[in-house]
């Protein structure tokens, strides 16, 4: 759907993006992450078309941003970090302004409708735009994509000073939107993304330098892949039964939480994923599982850790490159 191919943006002598490629596929959403200067902006700019690159070329579903951009726009939903709104309109008026602006050629009334109904902004649909809180803004900027019904949707920060309520029903939105169209968010609130993404693309100094499901990266980065869990049962007898699965290389007690619950950290062989084995063990058991987590890398941490400038990047990206290639090679195996 989004094929991007040896971009580069140069600013002068300074290098914004440095040859990167990507795609992103039908119906996927790929968070897009990076610190600030790393050329995050500068790539969905050109993206949009709102930027020309130096070098490279950026595909819409087959249609080039540069030479087609016509076509290549009416494929594409673009929300910016601040929403282009007209402050002094109603919601009515705005969103047929964008109607018109687009030359959509769907039915006028029951498509903007249907937006509004989708994006939940019925109730504040005759209210003058600077009048509406800022949920309710990033609602109406969400809709002013959404005309045409494009088939790609690039949001940035759509979920930046809003509040814990507002944050949850956008991101609920996002992932409802990205069951009929593709989406690139790009957003600082990592564990947003790890909740709504399939992918995500890390980019550090204008260089790609991670490109994964958030899963992946957490477990081909992190040197712990432990779990800790706490039982209602017998220590010894759970200690015991755990270390006889197959695939668990070590299992530790950690302390009593009372009432015959304890707390464990199992650690399993390399490659091996001991989650559904300990389960099927605590179902045939009878064992109450009170807590379950993986002790792998949060999303915040893989992105600190890949950003930091003491990180040998270049050792990382080839590291990560080869774990990828090999979860591809298992899976087509499987």
């Amino acid at each position: 759907m989004i094929e991007v191919k040896n971009l580069t943006k140069k600013y002068g002598s300074h290098l914004a993006v440095d040859d990167i490629s990507f795609s992103v596929n039908d119906g996927e959403i790929l968070g897009f992450l990076g610190p600030n200067g790393a050329g995050k902006s500068t790539t969905m700019n050109i993206l949009t078309g709102c930027l020309s690159a130096t070098a490279g070329s950026t595909t819409i579903d087959g249609f080039d941003v540069l030479t087609d951009p016509f076509e290549a726009k009416r494929k594409l939903g673009y929300l910016p970090e601040q929403p282009p709104l007209y402050l002094d309109m109603t919601v009515r008026e705005y969103l047929g302004f964008v109607y018109d602006l687009k030359k959509v050629k769907m039915p006028k009334g029951p498509h903007i409708a249907e937006i509004c109904r989708l994006v939940k902004i019925q109730e504040v649909y005759h209210r003058l735009i600077k009048n509406l809180s800022k949920g309710y803004k990033q609602r109406v900027g969400i809709a002013q994509a959404l005309i045409g019904n494009p088939r790609v949707l690039i949001l940035d920060e759509p979920t930046v000073g809003l509040d814990p309520k507002q944050i949850i029903e956008i991101r609920n939105l996002i992932r409802m939107l990205g069951k009929t169209h593709t989406v690139i968010l790009s957003s600082h609130i990592l564990p947003e993304v790890q909740a709504v993404c399939d992918r995500v693309v890390v980019i550090n100094k204008g260089r790609i330098i991670a490109d994964d499901t958030p899963d992946h990266l957490s477990a081909n980065l992190s040197d712990d892949h432990s779990l800790s869990l706490i039982l209602e049962a017998d220590k010894k007898k759970a200690m015991d039964a755990m270390k006889a699965l197959s695939g668990v290389k070590s299992v530790s007690y950690v302390r009593s939480h009372g009432d015959n619950a304890n707390e464990f950290v199992v650690d399993p062989v390399v490659g091996y994923d001991i989650r559904k084995p300990l389960f099927e063990l605590m179902r045939d058991k009878d064992w109450a599982v009170l807590q379950l987590r993986s002790n792998q890398m949060s999303l915040e941490d893989i992105f600190l850790r890949l950003t930091d400038d003491t990180t040998d990047t270049a050792v990382l990206e080839r590291s990560l490159k080869r774990r990828k290639e090999q979860n591809e090679q298992e899976a087509t195996q499987k």
